[in-house]
């Protein structure tokens, strides 16, 4: 994925996991999961997006 690219994502709370959608500029699915608590599938958004380049412009 190139360096400097915007990208968004998404958090959301179901019964019984936090789900997370990392998006690029496109809206196309990047990466995502799901995991136990808030604190966790955030965790894994902000590396996710250390991981992929995301410039500054990233949005929830």
């Amino acid at each position: 994925m190139p360096q400097g690219r915007a990208l968004a994502y998404s958090l959301s709370h179901d019964a019984e996991v936090w789900r997370w959608c990392v998006y690029d500029e496109d809206g196309e699915t990047v990466a995502d999961g799901a995991h136990p608590t808030q604190d966790a599938a955030q965790a894994a958004v902000d590396l996710t997006l250390r991981r992929a380049g995301g410039d500054r412009r990233v949005t929830a």
